[in-house]
């Protein structure tokens, strides 16, 4: 009997795959298997992945040029408020000038103003300066006269001419 089972077995089909009667028939549904997916696929399924693919593509591009747009933008931006930074600068050191110049004229007029102040008060000063002056050599004059004519009184009582006196002091102050 072990010889019989082993003959059965030996005998009965293996895998349908591989067995060589069934060929014919599973070539057939291979190739209508085959040519039903590849169908799908054309049809549904690769169209679809087309458009999305394509639709990436399109936006991966319009995103590239929008970025390039506003990369366009942020340099224009940067050179406007570079101009604008210049045109202030320049601005405010023209303001700065004026205001500088402002200053020095009003500061040259107050000097103009204060030496003038100081040269009418050096002159009133000095004329002041002369009326003392001359007040105190009237003074040494008087002075000086009615000391002579006390020392000529004292030391010679006979000879005490009034005019004789001035004259001579008169002569001996101015030199």
């Amino acid at each position: 009997m072990a010889v019989d089972a082993h003959d059965a077995a030996a005998s009965a089909p293996g895998m349908p795959q591989l067995d060589f009667s069934t060929f014919p028939n599973q070539i057939f549904w291979l190739v209508v298997t085959i040519v039903v997916i590849y169908l799908i696929l054309s049809r549904v399924a690769l169209p679809r992945i087309g458009a999305v693919l394509a639709e990436r593509q399109g936006t991966i591009t319009n995103d590239i040029a929008a970025a390039e747009d506003l990369k366009r933008q942020a340099a224009a931006a940067e050179d406007a408020y570079n101009k604008a930074l210049a045109d202030a600068r320049a601005e405010a050191q023209a303001i700065a000038a004026e205001a500088r110049a402002e200053i020095m004229a009003d500061l040259a007029d107050a000097t103009a103003k204060a030496d003038a102040e100081i040269s009418a008060k050096a002159a009133e000063s000095a004329a002041r300066i002369d009326e003392i002056r001359a007040g105190a050599l009237e003074a040494v004059e008087a002075v000086a006269r009615d000391t002579a004519a006390e020392i000529v009184a004292t030391l010679a009582p006979t000879a005490s001419d009034d005019a004789s006196i001035a004259a001579a002091v008169t002569a001996r102050v101015k030199g």
